[in-house]
């Protein structure tokens, strides 16, 4: 702050709203041959990133988000008050611009020969220790904007990830998919098994909910007419967190109108290919130590055979009885509103996902855990469900989608008499949804995945590729 004040007593404005920048560091570099052979001025902005001071001679390194270069001011070579002041008053982390000619010293190192420079934001913290960073995982989380600035792994992390939704839109969009965007806020909020948060609308003197997913809203569309949509979108979901669940975080929904199930299998396998290939430049990915070839014919997982082979149970025939006494004997808690479908999705999460580690589509579980999904014809107690699967997690979910309306009326009604009992995360019945497709809605195909995909690509916990995570206030972890 004392330095803060003599800058502005010496009549230099600390937060100048301009900047005269010609060249990136990247730019700099790249035209490094040229640009130093005419001895042109250029003009270099960023953050000083280190200083070192000897003599006459200041060493410094200043940094853009295109890289770092060194800058070198000689008291001989700028007026000595300049020098004196920048001596004085300039700090590591402090954003400045520098104009000057670019040299090589006697060492070969490319470097800025500072003639001028100006303030441009001062800096009032220290940074973090440049050799030893942010090291408690809370902090790098609670304060990203100091990990991103320490860590060159966390910035591309998120160039990593903007690339990651990029190839999706693009993959959509070639494939002649419409983007589209529905509301956040819900009177009733569907597609999913999950308690919602909840919110009053003040001009409609209304509770509202923030969507637990985006399916209502554009199947609805397809009895709109339109054929191919996507959106990619927030939601919320007032759940625990882990290293797989976000309660606020990004999805991906489609919907494609005449589609079938296996068209879907089909169409998902090329686009999950690209999304590796565009991350990795090759198919082959390890996570936790398990290398998955997503360019290898993917497996087909029949959810009942899974589940006999790894529970030890047939669902042919196990009764709720049965269900209750295996979960008992897992150790998995279990509440009085449970009912056949939630015990049996808790047992599958212990005992079956774990082991699914290749690459592949899990496909027709009971209908009981999926009450959007088509029955299949020759076995309506299963539905036209799949999940995409790898590293013994779910990478994504699809169906052939349930479109009559008396059907889904049925199983709507099922999930309410669940809610009833107790189930907050069972789901609501959706009058508006069951009208629209009284007036009839095409067969289709439809799909999600959420950015638990990139996480899990990138071997990290979910909260590590958030940008800004919501986490507990620091005076709430102290209490």
């Amino acid at each position: 702050m004392r330095k803060l004040e003599s800058l502005k007593k010496g009549g230099v404005d600390p937060y100048p709203a301009e900047t005269r920048r010609t060249h990136t560091v990247a730019e700099a570099l790249e035209k490094f041959g040229a640009l130093s052979k005419s001895k042109k001025s250029i003009t270099l902005a960023g953050r000083i990133r280190g200083l070192r001071a000897h003599g006459a001679l200041i060493f410094g390194t200043l940094e853009d988000f295109s890289g770092r270069l060194q800058f070198l001011l000689k008291k001989d070579e700028i007026p000595e008050k300049d020098f004196a002041q920048f001596a004085k008053f300039f700090d590591i982390g402090d954003f400045v611009e520098l104009s000057g000619g670019l040299m090589e010293t006697k060492r070969g190192e490319k470097t800025l020969l500072v003639s001028s420079y100006r303030m441009l934001a001062k800096s009032l913290r220290a940074l973090p220790d440049q050799w030893h960073g942010l090291t408690n995982v809370e902090a790098r989380l609670r304060k990203r904007y100091l990990d991103l600035l320490m860590s060159a792994e966390t910035r591309e992390l998120f160039v990593k990830k903007a690339k990651f939704w990029a190839t999706i839109r693009e993959h959509l969009l070639a494939a002649g998919f419409l983007e589209v965007e529905t509301p956040v806020l819900e009177r009733v909020p569907g597609g999913a098994e999950a308690e919602p948060f909840v919110t009053h609308y003040n001009a409609l003197d209304q509770d509202f909910y923030l969507r637990i997913s985006l399916e209502l809203p554009l199947k609805r569309l397809l009895v709109g007419g339109y054929e191919r949509i996507f959106e990619i979108g927030r939601v919320f979901r007032n759940e625990g967190i882990s290293s797989e669940h976000l309660q606020d975080y990004t999805a991906m929904e489609f919907y494609w109108a005449y589609a079938d199930f296996e068209d879907l299998k089909e169409f998902l396998q090329k686009l999950y290919r690209e999304i590796v290939k565009e991350l990795f430049g090759t198919t082959k990915v390890t996570v936790g130590g398990k290398e998955v070839d997503w360019g290898a014919k993917w497996k087909e997982y029949d959810y009942y055979a899974e589940f006999k082979k790894h529970a030890k149970l047939d669902l042919e025939k196990a009764s709720e009885t049965d269900l209750v006494n295996l979960c008992k004997k897992l150790g998995v808690k279990i509440e009085k509103s449970f009912q056949r479908g939630r015990l049996v999705d808790l047992i599958y999460k212990k005992t079956v996902r774990p082991n699914l580690t290749d690459v592949g589509f899990l496909v027709y579980p009971p209908v009981e855990i999926e009450p959007l999904a088509k029955r299949v014809a020759d076995d309506p107690k299963r539905v036209q469900r799949l999940q995409v699967i790898a590293w013994g997690t779910e990478l994504g979910k699809g169906f052939a989608e349930l479109n009559d309306p008396i059907d889904q009326r049925e199983r709507f009604a099922e999930q309410m008499k669940l809610r009833a009992a107790g189930d907050k995360e069972a789901q609501m019945l959706d009058e508006d949804f069951v009208e629209a497709l009284e007036y009839g809605m095409p067969p289709a195909a439809g799909f999600g995945l959420s950015e638990r995909l990139f996480a899990i690509l990138m071997d990290k916990s979910i909260r590590e590729t958030v940008i800004f995570p919501s986490m507990r206030s620091e005076k709430h972890e102290e209490k």
